[in-house]
């Protein structure tokens, strides 16, 4: 029973005469064809994208969607002091870090460098910090 494999052939799913709202009917295995620009714009952004990766702090959807809804500023400033802080964090094995910064706090993933929440001071004061080693003031 182990062996058995399914597949799905999504293909089978879509309705041959489906109309989407450009009004080309879409047809199963059907690809579309990249202009060269969005082609160079998303080696671009992928470049981009492996250099920061490399080189600095990645902040998770989650965090992302945090820093939105409550209204925190993230300058470039800030984004290089927490980057030393990771690393200094780093350098002394912590693996789970708590960032404080004002009255803004984060907590960050030390081996990856990866920011995964923030909260501004109204949500420190309910909130209990798990999953940390160590805590990084800047």
């Amino acid at each position: 029973m182990n062996d058995i494999q399914f597949r799905r052939n999504y293909s089978a799913l879509i309705d041959p005469g489906y109309v989407g709202q450009t009004g080309q009917t879409a047809r199963a295995g059907t690809q579309t064809q990249k202009t060269g620009e969005n082609t160079a714009a998303f080696s671009e952004i992928l470049q981009n994208s492996i250099e920061d990766s490399e080189n600095g702090l990645k902040f998770s959807k989650h965090a992302l969607k945090r820093i939105g809804a409550r209204n925190i500023d993230v300058s470039p400033q800030l984004v290089a002091q927490m980057n030393s802080a990771v690393d200094k964090a780093g350098g002394k094995g912590v693996k789970g870090a708590l960032i404080l910064s004002g009255s803004t706090a984060f907590i960050v993933n030390v081996p990856s460098k990866t920011v995964i929440t923030a909260m501004d001071s109204g949500e420190m004061k309910e909130n209990i910090f798990t999953n940390i080693d160590g805590a990084v003031i800047i």
